[in-house]
């Protein structure tokens, strides 16, 4: 379970750059074994790029949350653990053939890497990090 951020915590990081803002999720979910996404009554929230179809992830309640506003106001933060993350929602993602998009801020503005690419990401901090 994360700590909740304090305001000024939460104004320092979304002002972070999309690169270091993945740092920064990659991070956290190692630290805090969940990972966050939006949820309505249709499922998990989607955003789309010109590109692929993409789920926003979020390294803390707080991130996601301030995104469930205007169209999104009825969606509800949802944690995943991380050991979900790995065992089902990345070969989910991949079937799909879905991308993810790395803690967009409110700018819309996010990494899309893909499932595979953010699994060997965590997977990499966690073993930095001694969390298995």
């Amino acid at each position: 379970m994360s700590t909740p951020l304090d305001p000024s915590q939460i104004e320092q990081i979304q002002g972070y750059d999309a690169e270091k803002r993945y740092k920064y999720l990659v991070k956290e979910v190692v630290s805090n074994r969940e990972i966050w996404i939006l949820t309505d009554e249709h499922g998990c929230v989607m955003l789309n790029t010109d590109d692929e179809d993409c789920v926003p992830v979020w390294p803390n309640k707080e991130f996601a949350e301030s995104w469930a506003t205007g169209e999104w106001e009825d969606c509800k933060a949802e944690a995943i653990s991380l050991n979900k993350w790995h065992s089902r929602w990345t070969y989910g993602l991949e079937d799909d053939e879905l991308a993810i998009v790395i803690f967009p801020n409110q700018d819309e503005d996010g990494l899309v890497v893909f499932p595979d690419e953010l699994d060997f990401e965590l997977k990499q901090q966690a073993k930095k990090s001694g969390n298995r």
